[in-house]
């Protein structure tokens, strides 16, 4: 498990501007929300979540933001990658009435959770957030899987105008929500935790990892909470108690970086 496993790339596709899925052979078990470490062959080591689960298939879905990504953007089918995983916790599905809020690319690694709450008839309302249209992702896929999709973007330029935890609050006003599920900016997970009261909160986070296994303790948060054990799904009652939530994540180096 912690030794990558060499695999082909067997479908690329175009999500956005410079955002791609790849799939992948890979035939172990996983849950929405667990994520893999892809080696990218001569550059570097890195955690992805899960954007699709179809038996033996896998899939991840990623923005070209630096080297690791850059070079892994690059790649073609039938490229190799290593991968090792899956590791840490995943999504629960409670309530009968959930509702999902998706920031940017975080849309992708909650499509497999909603299609799962399909499955077994859970209803869902799906929130996908972005700057703008172009940089929206899996509508399409999305709306096969849910009973209501909001689209919201910051510039008015597709859907409702407006942040995605704003539409989320409005939601929250006029119908009785279960659960909120939410994957994106970090920010805007405190706000809706901020404001779900006593809704049950299930929130994906990201910080710098190196090893995955929970020696390293470079994910580090709160009190020596390991994002790569205990993480990365971490409910709302854990959450408030993590008072860099929200505020502050660590470099490679270990130095702060606000939010």
């Amino acid at each position: 498990m912690n030794i990558p496993i060499a695999t082909k790339i067997t479908e690329v596709i175009h999500e956005a501007k410079g955002v791609k899925t790849f799939t992948f052979f890979y035939p172990d078990e996983i849950i929405p929300g667990q994520f893999f470490m892809i080696w990218v062959p001569e550059v570097d080591e890195i955690p992805m979540s899960v954007s699709i689960i179809n038996g033996d298939q896998k899939g991840i879905t990623f923005r070209k933001i630096g080297e690791a990504t850059d070079a892994l953007f690059n790649l073609k089918k039938g490229d190799k990658i290593g991968v090792r995983g899956p590791y840490g916790n995943g999504f629960t599905l409670q309530g009968k009435n959930i509702l999902f809020v998706g920031g940017g690319t975080g849309i992708a690694m909650l499509a497999p959770l909603i299609q799962k709450a399909k499955k077994i008839g859970i209803k869902s309302s799906v929130i996908i957030g972005a700057k703008t249209k172009k940089e929206i992702i899996f509508e399409k896929r999305i709306s096969n899987y849910c009973n209501k999709l909001i689209i919201s973007t910051d510039d008015g330029s597709c859907g409702e105008r407006g942040l995605a935890s704003e539409i989320a609050l409005n939601i929250l006003k006029k119908e009785k929500i279960d659960s909120i599920n939410t994957c994106g900016p970090e920010l805007m997970m405190k706000s809706l935790l901020d404001f779900s009261n006593n809704v049950y909160f299930q929130a994906s986070l990201e910080r710098y990892m190196k090893c995955a296994i929970g020696l390293c303790g470079q994910c580090c948060i709160g009190e020596g909470i390991r994002v790569c054990k205990e993480g990365p799904i971490f409910d709302g009652k854990k959450l408030r108690q993590i008072e860099d939530f929200g505020k502050f994540k660590r470099d490679a180096a270990g130095r702060k970086i606000s939010f």
